[in-house]
């Protein structure tokens, strides 16, 4: 399964950390795990492009792992993508099932 943890300082979100496999189907064939790493390393290089703001992104590709936070104030441009980020993911979990994607905190 495939968690998504939300990182907040007070009420500003600050990043995410993703983990995990889905298991809906094999390896290179999982359009969930495809779908969700889409949305995820879009949200990443869309606040690298549009924003000034500045981040850590760690991965681990064996674990299935993506952590993304922002270091300094986080802008609305940055908020904004990252509850479109959000939006797909609960649309993936909606459409596919808790048992494949799932947030651990919301």
């Amino acid at each position: 399964m495939i968690q998504v943890s939300v990182k907040k300082q007070r009420d500003d979100i600050v990043g995410f950390h993703i983990e995990g496999h889905s298991g809906y189907q094999t390896s290179g064939f999982d359009i969930v795990c495809a779908a969700v790493s889409a949305l995820a390393i879009n949200c990443i290089n869309s606040v690298e492009a549009f924003t000034e703001d500045t981040f850590s992104f760690g991965r681990d590709d064996p674990r299935g792992m993506l952590d993304f936070e922002v270091t300094g104030p986080v802008s609305k441009e940055t908020q904004l993508l990252f509850q479109s980020l959000f939006l797909g993911i609960r649309k993936i979990e909606e459409s596919y099932g808790s048992q494949y994607v799932t947030f651990i905190n919301r």
